[in-house]
């Protein structure tokens, strides 16, 4: 057998046959074929949609991911709010307790409200309206008031008229 000796291993037919093992059975190759097509078609139909569910996983990956970047942001916002005011509500108390001390009220009341106890006589003492303001020299009412910025200019280019 000179021809199996020249064929390549595993073909057992000669050439110009078909190879196929469904031509063997009696099934002709086109059927063989429209199988094959069905199956890419197939395997190609479970890869698209494979591709987008993936697809759709990972855009939900993303928007989780921003709106968890959302939320923490408005939780950084809030903290600070919480925290200033948590400052102020301490001020205030402190506030309130400084002015609870009957001793505050009592000094608030006399210099505020000018209150005073029984007994006791308020001397307002009233100071002169002269005395912490600088006097002003009259000038002479023949002189001039002196001359603005642009008068002056006016005199030394063109004399005093």
């Amino acid at each position: 057998m000179p021809d199996a000796a020249s064929r390549p291993p595993g073909q057992s037919r000669p050439e110009g046959k078909t190879p196929y093992v469904t031509s063997a059975v009696g099934i002709e190759e086109p059927e063989g074929r429209a199988r094959a097509r069905r199956i890419s078609l197939f395997t190609s139909t479970v890869v698209w949609v494979t591709s987008l569910v993936c697809l759709a996983l990972l855009l939900g990956s993303l928007v989780q991911a921003w709106s968890n970047n959302q939320l923490t942001q408005s939780l950084q916002q809030a903290q600070q709010q919480v925290q200033q005011l948590q400052r102020e509500h301490n001020n205030l108390v402190r506030q309130a307790q400084h002015y609870q001390d009957p001793y505050v009220v009592e000094s608030e009341a006399r210099q505020q409200l000018g209150y005073a106890r029984p007994g006791e006589h308020v001397v307002v003492v009233v100071g002169s309206g002269n005395q912490k303001q600088p006097q002003q020299t009259a000038s002479p009412p023949n002189q001039p008031a002196s001359p603005g910025f642009w008068q002056a200019w006016w005199n030394l280019f063109f004399g005093n008229r």
